[in-house]
């Protein structure tokens, strides 16, 4: 199951990609987000999970996470591919446990330990050297937003961590896809005049769909089927497959190729993640907050 888990991730990347080529973000993102939601409210209710959120208070607090977690994550990781490769947005969304780390430090007063000083210095070498070579005219939009992925969804992780909803997990997710679909169908009403497939083949819709299909839906109910079962830092090398998955699907699929200071770059943000999310147990908590 997390072999599976790391493979749907990845992949969902590219897919995400071929998405784009024809069908606009917002459009994309809405219709991935509802049918990702739905799947993931047929998995929540297969298994009898318990929807309810604590009051008022719950829901003002999952609200806030969807925003960072969800809603900023779909749309700063869509733009970013419209302007940087997918292999390169894919590792740089996955620096969120080092701004992780960054983040509690500074909010909840968790002071980095054992080896999370060295994975934030492999971090900041790692993103320096894959950065530089592309900084001729300035640091491209792509780069930023994909980097803004990484750390909309570590400051989420951070506030449900400091929230502390007494509520299921799944639960916590799935609220967080509904409020995200309602916020990002807003965005597409405004920017898109609603669904926009009028440029669309059957590839980019069917890719639509299926990058909602595995990338939410499937990929909770495995998720937490897994964390059920595994211990919190087995499982959550899933977390660290699941860009390597998504950079050769890139490669493979997209032909995209990769230079020198990316492949060494990507080698020092892995192993920055690496000692980020294994140093401490709670960080390793951070995976389930994918979406």
């Amino acid at each position: 199951m997390l072999a599976v888990l790391c493979v749907v991730w990845g992949i969902t990347w590219p897919i995400m990609r071929v998405a784009l080529t024809e069908v606009p973000p917002f459009t994309m993102r809405t219709v991935s987000t509802l049918v990702g939601g739905v799947a993931l409210l047929a998995v929540c209710l297969a298994r009898r999970r318990d929807l309810r959120l604590p009051g008022v208070k719950g829901f003002v607090h999952v609200g806030i996470a969807a925003m960072l977690n969800v809603a900023s994550f779909s749309v700063f990781s869509t733009f970013a591919q419209l302007h940087a490769a997918t292999s390169r947005v894919a590792i740089l969304a996955y620096t969120m446990p080092i701004w992780a780390v960054v983040l509690a430090w500074v909010f909840l007063r968790e002071r980095p330990t054992g080896m999370q000083p060295l994975a934030i210095a492999l971090c900041a070498t790692g993103l320096a050297i894959l950065i530089y070579p592309l900084t001729v005219n300035g640091i491209p939009l792509g780069i930023v937003l994909a980097l803004a992925t990484g750390v909309s969804w570590a400051a989420g992780t951070v506030y449900l961590k400091w929230a502390h909803i007494a509520a299921d997990p799944m639960a916590v997710a799935l609220w967080q896809v509904v409020y995200s679909f309602f916020v990002i169908a807003a965005c597409m009403t405004i920017v898109d005049g609603g669904p926009d497939f009028h440029s669309a083949h059957v590839e980019s819709v069917t890719a639509t769909i299926l990058s909602g299909l595995l990338g939410t839906g499937t990929a909770y109910g495995l998720w937490f089927s897994i964390i059920r079962r595994l211990p919190a830092m087995t499982a959550s090398l899933g977390v660290l497959g699941s860009p390597v998955i998504g950079v050769v699907a890139s490669v493979l699929f997209l032909h995209e190729r990769l230079t020198i200071s990316d492949i060494i770059g990507f080698a020092l943000i892995m192993a920055a993640s690496a000692f980020a999310l294994f140093s401490r147990p709670a960080t390793a908590q951070a995976a389930s907050q994918q979406t």
